[in-house]
């Protein structure tokens, strides 16, 4: 994180690490251990990659 935050807010790189785990998580936990999968769970995790575009093109 700290080689992107040179060139980004520290807010928003923390955001970016922060989404890329949540969304990575879940897939994994999708596709390795059975984890329920439906439309409200996906529907979360593209609010999530959709938020942190915006910070970033927001700045």
């Amino acid at each position: 994180m700290w080689p992107a935050q040179k060139q980004i807010p520290l807010g928003t790189s923390y955001a970016v690490w922060t989404g890329i785990g949540a969304a990575g998580t879940f897939l994994v936990g999708i596709w390795f251990f059975n984890d329920a999968s439906n439309l409200g769970r996906y529907l979360g995790i593209l609010l999530i990659i959709a938020g942190v575009a915006t910070l970033k093109l927001a700045h």
